[in-house]
């Protein structure tokens, strides 16, 4: 059985993990973008858009390798709130995102599995954090689960002690506002501790082991 990891998740240096104002013009809300500025240049990121070269950063590989399945928040997935009106949103990503794998959606609205390019499929959970995370495990087999995000998503799962490792980039932005990724959280009441930490030109990169 592999383990349940957060990877490659930027914050700000005031502790936000996304920006407010999420929208179709701003998918990380508001100024969100500027977290994963260590990212964008990555040989990684630029393989995601269908371009090559890029820089090399081990951290950017490990935000997408070695998971068997995915879990990601309903606002992870995209803007639309309450009934889905259709079935014409799929993600932001176009018709082969970058998952590869099975992909679990929170959501509190059913919805009918949605089989993409490239291998993901995006499954639609009803029944709670602890139900999708039974089905990514079965999914993933050997390999990881990665908790994707958003916030309130990555919150969720800390709370109930399920993440093994958490491996943060923090960012040199302050936002101001946004969805604050540890407020009112004890890391270390919960069996959080640093066990890396690797300064880079873009980010900082530390990793939480519990």
């Amino acid at each position: 059985m592999g383990k349940v990891r957060v990877a490659g998740f930027s914050v700000s240096i005031d502790g936000f993990g996304a920006g407010p104002d999420q929208s179709l013009e701003h998918p990380l809300g508001k100024r969100g973008g500027e977290l994963h500025n260590w990212f964008y240049p990555t040989r990684v990121f630029q393989s995601m858009i269908g371009k090559e070269g890029g820089t090399e950063d081990r951290f950017a590989a490990a935000a997408m390798e070695g998971f068997g399945a995915f879990i990601l928040g309903r606002n992870m997935f995209g803007p639309i709130r309450g009934e889905w009106p259709d079935d014409v949103w799929k993600g932001w990503w176009g018709d082969n995102p970058p998952y590869h794998a099975p992909t679990f959606i929170l959501t509190h609205h059913a919805r009918a599995s949605i089989v993409m390019e490239g291998g993901t499929t995006f499954h639609f959970v009803t029944d709670g954090i602890e139900a999708a995370l039974a089905q990514a495990k079965a999914a993933a087999g050997d390999l990881d689960v990665k908790i994707g995000g958003g916030v309130s998503t990555v919150r969720q799962y800390l709370l109930a002690g399920a993440i093994d490792e958490l491996q943060l980039s923090l960012s040199p932005v302050v936002l101001g506002r946004g969805e604050s990724l540890f407020a009112g959280i004890d890391l270390p009441s919960l069996g959080y501790r640093l066990t890396e930490a690797v300064p880079m030109e873009l980010a900082t990169h530390v990793v939480l082991t519990r």
